[in-house]
């Protein structure tokens, strides 16, 4: 993949982590939230965090000093 491809899966994976976190909230802000579906809404944006890292690893190169 290039940077391009990467810095576009990254802005992709960005929105639907903050569209998680608005369907999150809005969940919760439900009078009788749905405890395994705001579980199983957490997991997925845990793991949209971790390849969000992942990739943003990828893209800046680790430099030594």
């Amino acid at each position: 993949m290039t940077d391009a491809d990467l810095t576009a899966r990254l802005d992709q994976l960005r929105t639907e982590h903050r569209d998680l976190d608005a369907a999150i909230d809005a969940l919760a802000a439900k009078g009788t939230p749905d405890q395994l579906r705001a579980a199983r809404l957490k997991k997925r944006k845990l793991f949209l965090k971790d390849q969000i890292s992942r990739l943003e690893t990828m893209l800046i190169p680790d430099i030594i000093a």
